[in-house]
């Protein structure tokens, strides 16, 4: 059976390397397989749960969006639309927090590590967003969809409150209930500057990131200055424990050469770092500059953006529309 496959990126700006080789790359992949249904969302509905620049958080949905383009995500094989246009999605949330115990959200340890030690200053949304992105999948009776290491347990809810759906209203199988897609020979992505630390946009450092608007000169800077420690590449991943900056490097060079560690070590096993540096920079500007330049001449044509957009949007509230009028029989509205 074809998989119908759903998944979404925050328009929060700065979409950098870990974004890339963490949600991106996979969502090109999805879309060329000729198999696969997919959906891919700028989930701006989940970005207002910490405060947004009203005009900053426009132009970073259209960046977003233009990333998934320049990337290789082609609309006319997938829709591609930003979340607060289906109002599907909102009222799909709502019902859904009604079937949902707060012990299942007491859980949940992503809400416990951004809101940090004052919780009680954090949006009752960044509370209960994981309710938000269970009706994002569940609208579309989405089969699969593809996660990294701090969504699995978002995902395990999305699952739980379909199942519990399903029962409560005696309906089996209406809610679809949706497996993971796990990417494999993916190295998570660190800072340049740390390698005990996520790369993220929020770093003050600007050398910690490759971003996707890079160009080719700014990425090369950036993999030579890398943190990196005194020692040889090894020729064993055993022999990277308690060298996070090495460990990064060579996952980054594995990741976006499509190949597991053990043959990044194979081939530069012995050899010192300016060798993989070399190497990296390489491949990294062969693939990101292109990116880069054709980012920013989308996010040039708003006009363009704006419409595709709009396309999109239409082509989701078909589907999740749908599901919500079904939803609200079931229900007894």
């Amino acid at each position: 059976m074809p998989k119908k496959i759903f998944s979404g990126v925050q328009p929060t700006g700065n979409l950098h390397l870990g974004n890339y080789l963490g949600a991106i790359k996979n969502f090109v992949d999805l879309n060329n397989d000729k198999e696969n249904n997919c959906i891919f969302c700028v989930v701006d509905l989940h970005a207002i749960t910490v405060k947004q620049d009203k005009d900053q958080l426009k132009n970073n949905i259209r960046e977003t969006t233009a990333a998934f383009i320049a990337s290789g995500i082609d609309p006319s094989r997938s829709i591609i639309f930003n979340q607060s246009e289906v109002q599907a999605h909102a009222e799909g949330s709502w019902m859904l927090s009604c079937m949902a115990p707060m012990g299942w959200l007491n859980r949940m340890t992503q809400f416990k590590e951004k809101a940090g030690k004052d919780k009680e200053k954090a949006s009752v949304g960044l509370y209960i967003y994981p309710i938000l992105m269970a009706s994002d999948i569940l609208l579309y009776d989405t089969s699969h969809v593809p996660v990294g290491e701090d969504q699995k347990q978002h995902l395990e809810l999305t699952r739980d409150i379909a199942q519990k759906f399903n029962k409560d209203f005696d309906c089996r199988d209406f809610l679809k209930v949706p497996e993971p897609l796990i990417q494999k020979d993916f190295s998570r992505i660190m800072s340049l500057k740390d390698g005990l630390k996520k790369m993220s946009k929020s770093d003050p450092s600007d050398l910690s990131r490759i971003n996707l608007t890079d160009s080719e000169d700014e990425i090369i800077n950036k993999i030579k200055k890398a943190k990196t420690d005194s020692f040889p590449i090894p020729n064993e991943d055993q022999k990277l424990i308690n060298r996070p900056e090495a460990l990064n490097l060579l996952g980054i060079y594995s990741s976006i050469s499509n190949q597991n560690l053990n043959k990044t070590l194979d081939e530069f096993g012995g050899k010192n770092f300016s060798d993989l540096k070399v190497k990296l920079a390489e491949i990294l500007s062969s693939k990101i500059s292109p990116i880069s330049n054709e980012i920013k001449k989308l996010i040039s044509d708003k006009q363009y953006l704006d419409k595709l957009l709009l396309e999109g949007a239409n082509k989701a509230e078909a589907i999740a529309g749908k599901k919500i009028k079904e939803m609200k029989k079931i229900i007894g509205f």
